[in-house]
């Protein structure tokens, strides 16, 4: 049943349905299906336009959210809860009428899409990468009818994972193949199906008229630095393939200042809110892939994936960092079929089985202390010979009555029948080879720079961006903060500071180059 709170929350916004919506239902005995009746229940009973019905489907719990009588319509399999409580409500709204807020020319090309289609996203209700995947594509089955999309939460369905070997979320397959696995956002999906940008959304970033200040990222950094510079009235464009970057794959946050504790997502919320109370104009779902010299007329020419230029005065580069792999034998095989990098997402599809974690550090300790309240055993694996993680985390993790650590293991080789991971090769410095049996490996040995775009003008250390105490890079004009550069420590309260330094670094060369003089203010 839901809180009173939250029934207040939806009752609020359940108003802006101008169609008939019906909820047709497929359910057992289960607790599960009497859970999904009573919350279907709840939320019918907020509004005239709703209705209940009986509808057989092989999935059960599952129901479609229907605009009567119209094959308008996505299917939800599962108690429609979690992190994927949100998206049950947006389809809800906008298979009842409410518009879809995406890009004009997104639309279009949704609606140019003429190949009937059935997608299936399989999610955990816990996954912080998946409710943008779900709402994308319940979005294109709205606005097309020809494309039909079914959410399948994997707690509810897990015989149907373990059928199809899936063991990493988001999976999406379409007609019956593997599409993606992964966060994506509605412009990557409606790329993807269309295979490329569609001639329209190009032509509009190309008439874009140039920016002062263009972010790239999404992060904490790329958000401060974009809110920094707006406030000082310039023209301010970030390009960002989603806004909140590697905090979406966190966990409760802790250690962020001025805040006791906040969830991933509501601290995401936050940066889009500030993004919109600025007119900050935000360019999604693309990455930039190459930066110019800058021309005669002072601009910074930058190239989109799928061949659009951007022009800036100055740029703020915020790419942040990506996972580092393990580069072992059998890695890649596996991934996504049991090698994976996200606790948080993935750790439900491993409930009670035999999971590794690789890494001694802060991330890899979290995770293991994370993973150990739903699997069957955690086994921490460090090349080092003692853990680098804080001690108060060592000391937790330690007293867990299903966890080990294993120091001075160099990983070799990920094991498994073909389908799926079965064990892990090390070789201990010790006692030498040992093979360990495990269902899954979780991969947190720090990140690496997303940098290796960038143009040989800029200068690198050890992969990161050198930037000075404005945020300057060694090319002028050009900046960067965040975890991309070599600012020692990778937090998100000094991503935050060092977004809003290099902002205030780019206004300051601005204002000092007499080229650009009037075309500021």
């Amino acid at each position: 049943m839901l809180e009173e709170k939250i029934l207040d929350q939806v009752k609020q916004v359940i108003g802006l349905i101008k169609y008939p919506v019906e909820f047709a239902t497929s359910l057992d005995y289960s607790e599960q299906s009497k859970q999904t009746s009573e919350i279907l229940h709840q939320i019918a009973g907020l509004s005239e336009n709703i209705q209940v019905k009986w509808e057989e489907n092989k999935r059960k719990p599952s129901f479609a959210i229907r605009r009567v009588g119209t094959d308008i319509g996505v299917r939800f399999a599962g108690v429609p809860t979690g992190t994927e409580f949100n998206s049950f409500v947006l389809a809800l709204l906008q298979v009842g009428g409410h518009p879809v807020k995406a890009d004009a020319d997104i639309i279009a090309a949704i609606k140019e899409i003429d190949e009937p289609a059935e997608f299936t996203s399989y999610v955990s209700l816990s996954c912080m990468n998946c409710p943008d995947v779900v709402q994308a594509l319940n979005a294109i089955s709205i606005i097309n009818p020809l494309i039909k999309h079914t959410t399948v939460d994997g707690g509810t369905f897990w015989e149907e994972f373990e059928h199809l070997h899936l063991q990493s979320v988001p999976t999406v397959m379409k007609n019956g193949e593997v599409f993606s696995q992964g966060r994506a956002t509605l412009e990557q999906i409606v790329s993807k199906i269309g295979r490329g940008m569609t001639g329209l959304r190009l032509k509009r970033l190309n008439a874009l008229d140039p920016f002062d200040v263009l972010v790239i990222g999404g992060g904490p950094a790329a958000t401060a630095a974009a809110v920094y510079a707006a406030r000082k009235q310039l023209r301010v464009g970030l390009v960002a393939d989603r806004v909140g970057g590697q905090i979406l794959e966190s966990g409760q946050i802790e250690n962020l200042i001025t805040l006791e504790r906040v969830q991933p997502e509501d601290l995401v919320s936050t940066f889009k809110a500030n993004l919109r109370d600025y007119a900050v104009h935000q360019i999604g779902g693309i990455r930039i892939e190459a930066i110019g010299e800058r021309d005669k007329d002072g601009l910074v020419p930058l190239t989109t994936e799928g061949g659009a230029c951007l022009r800036a005065r100055t740029v703020v580069i915020c790419t942040g960092t990506s996972f580092k792999r393990l580069d072992i034998s059998g890695e890649d095989q596996y991934l996504n079929r049991g090698v994976t990098f996200c606790p948080h997402c993935d750790g439900p599809l491993f409930a009670d089985r035999r999971v590794a974690v690789m890494g001694g550090g802060n991330s890899a300790v979290e995770a293991a202390i994370d993973l150990a309240a739903l699997a069957r055993e955690v086994t921490l694996i460090d090349l080092a010979e003692q853990l680098q993680a804080d001690k108060v985390l060592e000391d937790r993790l330690t007293a867990l009555p299903n966890t080990r650590v294993i120091s001075s293991a160099n990983a070799t080789r990920v094991l498994g029948d073909g389908h799926r991971v079965t064990g892990l090769e090390y070789i201990d410095a010790q006692s030498g080879k040992h093979v360990l049996d495990l269902d899954g490996i979780f991969v947190q040995i720090g990140s690496i720079p997303n940098t290796d775009w960038l143009p040989e003008t800029i200068e690198l250390e050890n992969g990161y961006i050198r930037v000075d105490n404005q945020g300057a890079t060694s090319v002028p004009g050009i900046f960067a903060a965040g975890d991309c550069t070599n600012t020692p420590h990778k937090q998100i309260v000094i991503a935050l500071g060092a977004g809003a330094n290099a902002a205030l670094g780019a206004f300051n060369y601005l204002i000092r180059c007499p080229q650009y003089g009037d075309q500021l203010f």
